[in-house]
């Protein structure tokens, strides 16, 4: 039998694994859940964070005697029947304001960076093409609040793959690497005051007027003009502001842990100042030796990865409800991949991909409840997979933005997600 296009579509459509498959159209709009989130703070777990040690605890096991399980013991959380391992207890008493996404899949396994790619971007590496990150995606689509703060930070080590793509310089990112300071680039000397500094704009906007007008370079300077003014703009004290922690009470600054909690304090006052999108990188490999990539003796300390995760992660949700923040900001955990259940010969994991670990709070959207299951080894779904396109998609959604909006590479056009589908779940009831 020969079925049409339209058949196939609609037969696959109703295979739940093939969900992510089916390209969302914008004639499907109507049908989108869209949430009323203006932020989104992007926690990324570089080196694959086990799923079977964090989020999705199992029947223990033994590295020693190779029995594959989980590292910890289980506890139970505030969404009843739901548990965490043991070292995530501040986040376990705060887990109704939480979304564990217990089965999102790929493709990659053995390449970190392909893999980090395709968790950023929400698609496979292609050869014509280089698809903006997620941070970029939002960016484009939401754009500034204000005009005196960047729309996207990432505080971490710049990549590409965090990067803008085709939407180019105008979605990509400021980042920084120390929250004693704010990034080196905007920063006055001392003895620029505000006049010394309007004085010098005003020389340098007669010195570029006569370039404006030019019929080779009228788009290279109009973009140079505006970056520069932005620059200008956030070099002032309402951005550089934002960077003074102290500012801040001691307890909570403890309350929030080291550099990783400090970053993640700086998400809070930056999400106040109106950046849109804030990733805060957490693979600070000294700690345990190896970070999330807990192949061998990286195993061992990997509890004081998560106890840093836990302590400045619950400390953030709490605060940006103390601040009448959270319904406001999409807190979303991410990670390349998981690991398996089973331990390789020095006591640790390998990589896994099929079925991992992703995790959702606030935003507005339906708290307290589990996305998908996983079998008795957390190896693969059970029920309700989730693509990254759909991954992507409910990010999006709870941003108030259509997944089936296109962008356009040039005059070519790009869906914002590769067919991704939000989980309808999490959406409040029209």
């Amino acid at each position: 039998m020969t079925l049409s296009r339209r058949e196939f579509f609609t037969a696959a459509a109703a295979v739940p694994t093939l969900t992510s498959l089916v390209p969302l159209h914008a004639s499907e709009a109507a049908d989108v859940p869209l949430g009323k989130a203006e932020h989104c703070i992007f926690i990324w777990l570089g080196g694959g964070a086990a799923q079977i040690d964090t989020w999705d605890p199992k029947a223990k096991g033994d590295a020693k005697g190779k029995k594959a399980g989980s590292y910890y013991d289980a506890i139970p959380t505030a969404i009843s029947g739901v548990e965490v391992c043991q070292h995530l207890s501040r986040c376990a008493r705060l887990y109704d304001r939480f979304i564990p996404v217990r089965t999102v899949h790929h493709e990659v396994i053995d390449e970190h960076a392909r893999a980090t790619n395709q968790v950023h971007t929400g698609r496979p590496t292609a050869g014509t093409i280089i698809y903006p990150s997620i941070g970029s995606a939002v960016s484009h689509t939401r754009g500034p609040l204000n005009d005196r703060v960047p729309t996207y930070m990432l505080l971490g080590f710049p990549n590409v793959t965090r990067g803008p793509g085709f939407l180019g310089a105008s979605a990509g990112f400021v980042y920084l690497t120390d929250t004693r300071s704010g990034p080196a680039g905007f920063a006055r000397q001392p003895e620029i005051t505000d006049s010394r500094q309007r004085r010098r704009e005003a020389l340098l906007n007669q010195m570029r007027k006569g370039y404006r007008d030019s019929a080779d370079l009228p788009g290279l300077v109009a973009d140079y003009d505006t970056a520069s003014r932005q620059a200008f703009r956030m070099a002032g004290p309402e951005f550089m502001g934002l960077f003074n922690l102290d500012q801040e009470p001691d307890t909570l600054r403890e309350s929030y842990g080291g550099e990783f909690g400090q970053r993640l304090l700086l998400s809070r006052r930056l999400i106040q100042g109106g950046v849109r999108f804030i990733e805060v990188s957490h693979n600070l490999g000294f700690i345990n030796g190896t970070g999330w990539d807990t192949h061998n003796a990286g195993q061992l300390k990997q509890h004081l990865l998560i106890e840093e995760l836990d302590k400045g992660l619950a400390t953030l949700v709490s605060d940006l409800e103390s601040q009448h923040l959270l319904d406001k900001t999409v807190i979303a955990v991410a990670t390349e991949f998981g690991r398996p259940a089973g331990f390789d010969g020095g006591g640790g994991r390998g990589h896994h991909s099929k079925c991992f670990s992703m995790v959702l709070a606030g935003g507005g959207l339906r708290t307290g409840q589990a996305i998908g299951t996983s079998d008795e080894l957390a190896m693969k779904p059970v029920e309700d997979p989730v693509s990254l396109p759909d991954f992507h998609a409910t990010i999006h959604a709870a941003l108030g933005t259509n997944p089936a909006e296109e962008l356009y590479d040039g005059a070519r056009p790009v869906p914002l997600t590769d067919g991704g589908r939000p989980i309808t779940a999490l959406f409040p009831a029209a």
